[in-house]
C-alpha cells in the first residue's frame, strides 16, 4: 500500500523539513509498517565536491576500521558520526572529499564489496535517512527534528516486493545525475521493458525494486536534457501499471500519477508552503487549509524554488 509524502517551503529558506516529514509520515504509518526514509534537500550545505556518505556497517570494530582505513586511502575523511541501531548493524555517516561527481559510484561500489558493509548513498545536496521500522522510531533515531532543509520527500512501506531491509527502502537514488530520488506508491507492471532499455544505455541496477527502475528513467531523462515536467510527462505516458510518485531534486519537487488514476494522492498550499501526500490528514501536519486538491488521473506537476 505504502505513504508517500512531500513538502517545500516556498521562501527557499531552511525550516525544519524532517520534523515536518516525520509529522506527514507518521499520520500515514497505517500504509505501511516495514520501513520508512526521508530526502531532506537544502540543509545539508556542503562545500563543492564534497559529500555525505551513509554506510551499513556490521556492528564490530575491525570493520569499521578497515572501511576507514580505505576510504582514507581515497579522500580525507571530514567529519563522521555513528548511529546505533537495533540490529547488528549501524549506520556510518562521514563527509568526504572528491576530485569530481565522477568518481562518487565508483567508490561506492568499491566500499560494496566489503564483507559487512553496504553503501546506502552518497549524496551533495540532500541529507538521506532510511531504515527498517516505523516513523516513530526511525525519526527518534537519527534525530528527523534537527534536520532541516528546504523541500524534502518521504515514504513508509509496505513491502510488496524485493527484500525488507535499509537498503530496499525508499527513497531511491539514480548516480545519472547528481541528487535525485524518487518515493513511490504502486507498481511497475513493465518493469522489466523499461529496465532493458535502461540497460541496454549503460545504466547499472542494483536491486530488482521497480522504484529503482523509476528513479533511474528520471535522472536518464533529465541527463538527456528534459525538464522536470517534461521527463514526468514522459513518465506518465511510458511506464505501466497504478502509481502515484514524487521526485525530489536540488531544486524542488516532482508528481506523477498513473493515467487511471489508481493511487490516491492529495495536495494543499498557501503563501508559505506546498505540501502533498496519501491522504488527507498528513496534510493537516504541516498547513490548516480547506482546500485540499486531488492528484488528477495522468496529473504532472513540478514544483521548484
Amino acid at each position: 500500500m505504502c505513504g508517500i509524502a512531500g513538502v517545500i517551503y516556498k521562501d527557499k529558506k531552511t525550516h525544519n523539513v524532517g520534523e515536518s516529514l516525520a509529522a506527514m509520515l507518521n499520520s500515514l504509518q497505517h500504509r505501511g509498517p516495514d520501513s520508512a526514509g526521508f530526502a531532506i534537500y537544502g540543509g545539508l550545505n556542503l562545500p563543492e565536491n564534497h559529500y555525505q556518505l551513509n554506510i551499513e556497517v556490521k556492528d564490530n570494530s575491525k570493520v569499521l576500521e578497515n572501511l576507514k582505513t580505505y576510504l582514507t586511502q581515497s579522500s580525507p575523511i571530514i567529519s563522521e558520526e555513528l548511529f546505533h541501531s537495533v540490529d547488528d548493524y549501524n549506520i556510518y555517516r562521514c563527509e568526504i572529499e572528491l576530485d569530481n561527481y565522477n568518481m562518487l559510484k565508483p567508490l561506492i561500489s568499491n566500499l560494496d564489496k566489503f564483507e559487512d558493509v553496504q553503501v546506502i548513498n552518497g549524496a551533495h545536496s540532500f541529507e538521506m535517512i532510511k531504515d527498517v521500522g516505523l516513523v516513530e522510531d526511525i525519526s527518534k533515531r537519527f534525530d528527523l527534528p534537527s534536520r532541516k532543509g528546504t523541500h524534502g520527500i518521504g515514504h513508509t512501506r509496505f513491502a510488496t516486493e524485493s527484500g525488507v531491509d535499509r537498503y530496499h527502502a525508499h527513497p531511491y537514488q539514480s548516480y545519472i545525475i547528481p541528487d535525485i530520488t524518487v518515493v513511490h506508491n504502486g507498481q511497475i507492471t513493465n518493469y522489466w521493458k523499461i529496465r532493458d532499455v535502461l540497460e541496454r544505455k549503460g545504466h547499472h541496477f542494483e536491486t530488482d525494486n521497480d522504484t529503482e527502475c523509476v528513479v533511474h528513467y528520471m535522472a536518464d531523462k533529465l541527463s538527456e536534457g528534459y525538464k522536470l515536467e517534461e521527463a514526468l510527462e514522459n513518465a506518465v505516458e511510458d511506464l505501466d501499471g497504478p502509481f502515484s510518485l514524487l521526485v525530489g531534486t536540488p531544486s524542488g519537487i516532482g508528481i506523477a500519477k498513473d493515467k487511471l488514476g489508481l493511487r490516491p494522492g492529495v495536495m494543499a498550499e498557501n503563501d508559505e508552503v506546498f505540501a502533498i501526500a496519501s491522504e488527507e490528514m498528513a496534510l493537516q501536519d504541516v498547513l490548516e487549509t480547506d482546500h485540499v486538491e486531488q492528484i488528477a488521473p495522468g496529473e504532472t506537476r513540478s514544483y521548484t524554488i
